[in-house]
This record gives C-alpha cells, structure tokens and sequence, in this order.
C-alpha cells in the first residue's frame, strides 16, 4: 500500500478537494467545503485508489501543558476511510506512517481523542486526564472548555513519562 506525505502547504488543488470529499463520505458532513474540521494541520497522510484518496489521517505538532511542565505533542485528528474500503488496513497502516513520522520528530508524545481499538492495538493508552482547550465550532474560537474526556488516548514516544494525575492544557483547540 502506497501512503503519500502531504506538507499542509504543499496540498495541491486536488488533494485537497479529494480529502474533503473523503471527510464528507466519511463523516456524512460537510466541513464547510474545507479539508480539515476545525483548522489546518502541519502534514498528511493519505492513501488513493488511482486518484482518489481513500485514507486520511493527519497530524499537528505543539507544545502543551501536562501540569506545570511544558511538553511536545504531536496530535491526531481526522481520521477517515472511504467506507467502500474499510476492512483493507488502510487506518492501521496509516497509522503505522503517522506514528513513524512522530517518533522521527521532536515529540514526547502522540495524543488524540477517539476510542477505537485500532488506536489501543497500536499502542495508545486511554487516560483519565481532566483538559483544558479552547473550543472551536465552525471554525471560530468559542470559550475555554475544561472536562474530563474519556477519549483521550496517548502513547508516549520517548522518556518523558505522562502524568495521569496532571490537568492537560492543550494550549488551544482540541486536536
């Protein structure tokens, strides 16, 4: 399977309309004619069947808070398969492109929010961390939210070890 690394400033035209209409399919909505829900991402992963991209996945980089201590976080977001080809290992191998990219960067650790067991079967650990993070709803900044989110999965990359008792300030919106 043939996965392509898209830079979100080297997005063509094209790869961008065939991720929104993959989100859509996916989905079932529409994210406003755009490639990403709430705002952009620094690079993504995509699969096609000729030309069109069946898998998506993205990822973001930025810093975050895990209590007082500054920490790198690479965020997953986006997640989708045409639905006429799920089943094939087109998450799980994204997954597995999207994981090697973050080991090869500066991040202490992957996070996203979502429950599936193809993210435990790769690693990700669900965590009982309170959040804080600002929400975003069509695309405008909206009040500062803090829960505590039972979706919040992570796998740690590196030494720096995550504090399951810390409150995590995502420095802005909810990956």
């Amino acid at each position: 399977m043939n996965i392509d690394r898209i830079e979100e400033m080297r997005l063509t035209p094209e790869s961008e309309a065939g991720i929104t209409r993959l989100l859509s399919d996916a989905f079932g909505v529409d994210f406003g004619g755009r490639a990403y829900y709430q705002n952009r991402h620094h690079v993504r992963f995509v699969v096609k069947d000729g030309d069109q991209i069946i898998g998506h996945m993205a990822l973001g980089l930025r810093a975050i808070r895990m209590g007082d201590r500054l920490v790198q976080a690479a965020g997953l977001a986006e997640v989708a398969t045409d639905p006429a080809h799920r089943g094939k290992g087109i998450a799980t191998a994204l997954l597995a492109a999207v994981i090697d990219e973050a080991k090869a960067s500066i991040a202490d650790f992957v996070v996203l929010f979502g429950d599936a067991p193809l993210y435990a079967a790769a690693g990700f650990k669900t965590k009982p961390n309170r959040t804080t993070s600002v929400s975003m709803h069509n695309v405008r900044t909206g009040v500062l939210e803090n829960r505590c989110d039972d979706g919040l999965m992570v796998m740690q990359l590196g030494d720096v070890a995550w504090d399951d008792d810390a409150v995590i300030d995502l420095v802005g919106f909810a990956f």
